[in-house]
């Protein structure tokens, strides 16, 4: 139902804590010309003529188009904007008997959910969520009673169906208040699977939902998903910092001499790129395997364990951390760094939830707040010696 990588768009956690911007997507509604309307999308297919009018009829199979739109949305490009307008779309030739599947208007979950009906007919009910995958909107509250109810209204599902039955992905129930939704709008609400793909063993087994279908999944493929966009969101600042080090490599006792901020400072950029490339990759691949329950903990292992590497080759070459202040400064920045950039994982993951995500930001942030200015203080130091 929803996007088996629901949470390739990455969650900040401190975004998530201040409640500042949403896990996925723009930070308020969409403007209008943001989407393409649905008779001129290369996904729509015609329409349908019902008793509400015409409803636009979706394609199953993915366009060149749709690859590519997923592709940039990983990257980060145009991701503020990747929604398809929300509505009642439909889906082969169904009839009022049929299904009514409902999904966010974030267009990667919209675009799993309806490549996998092919050869059904079923109805997509497609909320406003203002561009977030289900799981995050429904932590947001954009997936909730409020939008289901006043979406129905809005394209008049009771006129359309004859039923009064709503599928949900079940990774939106946290957001969802099923006996609300039922009360106000008298549609029953039904969970269905966790991924898109077993919709249609689900609907042929009478919307019933076997174990396998409960159990939610984030093998590694899923979370090394998230990996592109972290790197394109984090590389701007983690350039910045190199910078920073480069030039700041050149203060010394004898004042600033530009050709030690080169040969001195080198060292310093390598370091910070590896640490920085470290905490990206490493932690959402080898998550199950890191020690910790903490995503900061995690983060801080990876930094160690590329701490153990350098310093086996520093061993080697004493240039590459000079003195002892800079040495003990990168104990704590590469652990610190990796730690920080490991927590931009917990609100995209699974393993955790939106209480654990507030709780491991309010603990972890000082502490890292803390070792970085320990780090950077004896790097700056230094200096000096």
């Amino acid at each position: 139902m929803s996007d088996s990588r629901r949470t390739v768009l990455s969650c900040c956690p401190q975004r998530v804590a201040s409640a500042a911007a949403p896990c996925c997507g723009a930070a308020a509604a969409l403007p209008q010309e943001a989407v393409a309307s649905p008779p001129d999308a290369p996904w729509i297919a015609g329409t349908i003529t019902t008793a509400v009018g015409d409803i636009p009829r979706v394609r199953t199979a993915l366009g060149f188009e749709d690859r590519l739109g997923a592709w940039k949305a990983r990257w980060g490009v145009g991701r503020m904007h990747y929604a398809v307008p929300p509505g009642l779309y439909a889906v082969g030739q169904p009839t009022p008997e049929s299904p009514v599947l409902v999904s966010a208007n974030y267009k990667l979950s919209f675009d799993r959910l309806r490549s996998q009906l092919a050869g059904l007919g079923a109805w997509i009910l497609v909320l406003d969520t203002e561009g977030i995958n289900v799981w995050c909107s429904a932590g947001k509250g954009t997936f909730g009673a409020d939008e289901i109810v006043r979406r129905l209204e809005a394209v008049r599902l009771e006129e359309a169906v004859s039923h009064r039955t709503l599928v949900l992905p079940q990774l939106s129930a946290p957001g969802v208040s099923a006996h609300e939704v039922q009360a106000r709008s008298g549609f029953r609400v039904v969970y269905g699977p966790v991924r898109a793909e077993e919709v249609p063993a689900f609907l042929a087994a009478g919307m019933k939902a076997t174990p396998e279908m409960r159990r939610v999944r984030f093998p590694w493929r899923d979370r090394a998903a998230l990996i592109p966009v972290e790197l394109l969101m984090s590389a701007k600042y983690a350039l910045l910092l190199a910078a920073c080090l480069l030039v700041l490599a050149g203060l010394g006792r004898d004042g600033y001499v530009p050709a030690r901020a080169l040969a001195e400072g080198l060292p310093s950029v390598v370091l910070i790129l590896l640490a920085w490339l470290v905490g990206v990759t490493l932690p959402p691949v080898l998550l199950p395997w890191l020690p910790g329950r903490a995503f900061s903990a995690k983060g801080a292992w990876a930094g160690l364990a590329l701490l153990l590497v350098v310093g086996l080759y520093g061993w080697g070459h004493k240039s590459l951390f000079g003195d002892w202040l800079t040495a003990a400064a990168w104990l704590f920045i590469i652990p610190v760094v990796a730690s920080f950039l490991a927590l931009n994982f917990t609100g995209s993951s699974t393993f955790t939830s939106l209480s654990g995500v507030r709780r491991e930001v309010r603990v972890a942030i000082p502490i890292q707040v803390a070792c970085a200015v320990v780090g950077f203080g004896l790097w700056l130091a230094g200096r000096f010696v």
